[in-house]
């Protein structure tokens, strides 16, 4: 038998929705060290540029797609453009998200909408474009961003957020169902509490709530965004090629506490 490195992604492409900063970047960064190509699909040009000279930094091609994902033509266009300068769509990551911390009976239809339009449509849109494209070259990779709110609710100001998630793992397992015959692969990840940008500022301002997540974590800690890295190497290489419709939690044991 030949040996090979089941978790080489050299000559691979990977699509990063919101991969310029947080569990994005972390999660691209990692994609990259394995030897993938990376396409950075976010709004914000300066985290993005900062982005790509870090991917760049390892060694691999990266490129900035400039995506609202709220809009389904720019979506389309994201796809096209990655294949204009990259060639191919080996692997997409649907990571982008948002939240409304908004009591249920505060949220406005609008404010429900947006939400699951970034955190979900955004992502049955993204997969149902690059399908073809992942159908015709024979192989694909879909990795989806839940939360540990797919697996239970996220209080009352986290409605949204957490249907949106928990659709998030339907979708994956739905996908995973109608495109195994065409080689495609579809999971879903769980994150839990990260160190980003968006939770920076709780141990200082909520140190509460703070002390009560971390007394909540098995691992004693919350995870760095560098963590995601691993299963998302995973999900992308041939080491996972009859793993499909699977969701891991990547929480430090939060979810089995």
């Amino acid at each position: 038998m030949t040996s090979r490195n089941l978790f080489n992604l050299k000559g691979k492409v990977a699509l990063v929705t919101g991969g310029n900063g947080g569990l994005g970047l972390g999660m691209a960064l990692g994609l990259a060290e394995a030897g993938a190509n990376i396409a950075i699909a976010a709004r914000n040009p300066d985290k993005t540029s900062d982005a790509i000279k870090q991917i760049e930094g390892v060694g691999v091609r990266a490129i900035s797609v400039p995506t609202d994902v709220t809009k389904e033509t720019e979506i389309e266009s994201m796809i096209s453009q990655t294949l204009n300068k990259l060639g191919q769509i080996d692997i997409l990551v649907n990571n982008s998200g948002v939240t409304m911390r908004k009591e249920p009976e505060d949220l406005s239809g609008d404010e429900w909408d947006h939400v699951l339009n970034v955190n979900l449509r955004a992502c049955f849109l993204a997969s149902k474009t690059v399908y073809p494209h992942m159908r015709d070259r024979g192989s694909g990779k879909i990795i989806n961003i839940g939360s540990m709110t797919s697996i239970f609710g996220g209080g009352g100001s986290g409605a949204p957020y957490s249907s949106s998630k928990g659709g998030i793992v339907q979708l994956s397992k739905s996908l995973a169902v109608a495109w195994a015959k065409d080689n495609i692969q579809s999971n879903a990840i769980l994150p839990g509490w990260f160190t980003t940008e968006l939770t920076a500022a709780i141990p200082e301002r909520q140190k509460e709530r703070y002390q009560l997540i971390s007394s909540r974590i098995p691992a004693g800690r919350w995870g760095e965004p560098e963590e995601l890295a691993g299963v998302a190497v995973f999900l992308a290489s041939p080491a996972s090629d009859y793993v499909t419709g699977s969701v891991i939690a990547v929480d430090g044991g939060y979810s089995s506490f």
